[in-house]
Parts: structure tokens; sequence; C-alpha cells
């Protein structure tokens, strides 16, 4: 009889204002060394363990670009995430990093399993790196913001891109910002969206 399967599910880009939000599902097939919360690798280090990942786990990875996430909302995209990925892994337990399952049935939840449970340090991986190499992408595209140096997170140097230069297609309009309030293309943004 075959030990049961756990399918760690683990997120990056929830918090950004600009970039994807990108849901990851693992299930190891072989161990994988030096998994740990993708937060508390190196960049070098995720990129190096993110094909041992890949070539030991049956995985899946959902992706949400910016104007999904501004559409439909962060929770909506979680939960299409993790019904996505229950869909194409087959796994005994689902567990999911943090406290809530987003109304998803079968899916067990834990505050920091990242840190603790290796199938999701290495979906928090997978997840982030997806997320990452994205944004260094678009800094390609829109040099002025930065993107490579803080992922399209709302650091003081982005807002002051923002400000200088008004959203790019990959920017969360829904995201609201005090530091952006009262500005022509921020405005016309909120109202848009109020429609």
């Amino acid at each position: 009889m075959s030990a049961p399967t756990l399918c760690g599910i683990d997120e990056a880009g929830r918090g950004p204002i600009a970039g994807a939000l990108v849901v990851a599902g693992v299930v190891l097939t072989a161990p994988v060394e030096g998994l740990m919360d993708s937060k508390k690798v190196s960049e070098k280090k995720r990129e190096l363990l993110y094909p041992h990942i890949i070539q030991n786990s049956q995985h899946h990875i959902v992706s949400f670009p910016a104007h999904a996430v501004d559409e439909l909302g962060i929770s909506q995209c979680m939960r299409i995430a993790l019904k996505e990925i229950k869909a194409h892994i087959t796994a005994d337990t689902f567990l999911f990093d943090g406290n809530t399952d987003f109304g998803v049935s079968g899916l067990e939840t834990l505050v920091k399993a990242d840190a603790t449970v290796e199938a999701v340090s290495a979906a928090s991986i997978l997840a982030k790196v997806t997320h990452d190499r994205e944004m260094i992408l678009f800094s390609q595209k829109y040099p002025e913001y930065g993107f490579e140096k803080h992922k399209g997170y709302g650091t003081k140097v982005h807002i002051e891109a923002l400000k200088a230069h008004g959203y790019t297609p990959e920017h969360r309009r829904s995201f609201k910002l005090k530091a952006l309030k009262g500005l022509d293309f921020y405005e016309e943004a909120q109202c848009a969206l109020a429609k």
C-alpha cells in the first residue's frame, strides 16, 4: 500500500500593485534538498531549486494577470486557482499555506506551512520564481519602473515611478493607493472600475 500523497499549495503576488497573482500546487515524487519558505531563500537559490522541483514533482501553476485580479478580485482568483489545482493534481491531502480555504471544499490550511511542510515550500518556490521571472520580463518592457528590483510591490521607488509615468497594463488599478490620490490617471482608473 502506497503512502498517502500530500499536495502543497502556495501563492506569490497577492500583495504587489503590479504583475500576476501566481498559485502553485506540488506533490513531490522524490526528495529535493534545500527546500524552505521561498521568502527565506535567495533569488539565486530559488532559481537553482526551481528545475529540481519541476523534475521531481507532479505540479500545476495557475497565473492571473493584473487585469484579471482587477476584474475578479484576489479572493475569486484564489478560489478559481485552488479548484483548478485540485482538478489537475491527484493527492490524498491538499494543504494550503494560510488560514483560509477561500470556500474550496476538501482543502486543509496551515499558517506558515511554507516553512514546515516541504511540498508547500516547493509550491512557494514555484509560485515565487514564476512571478518574479515575469516581473523581470516586464522590467525590459518598462525600464523606468524598476520591476526587476521591487517585483511589483508598492515600494517608495515604485510609487514615485507611478507618479511620474502613470499605469502600465501590468498595474492593478483596483488596488487603492493613498499616495496616488488626486492624480488624473489614478482617479480615471477608479472611476472606470466603479462603473
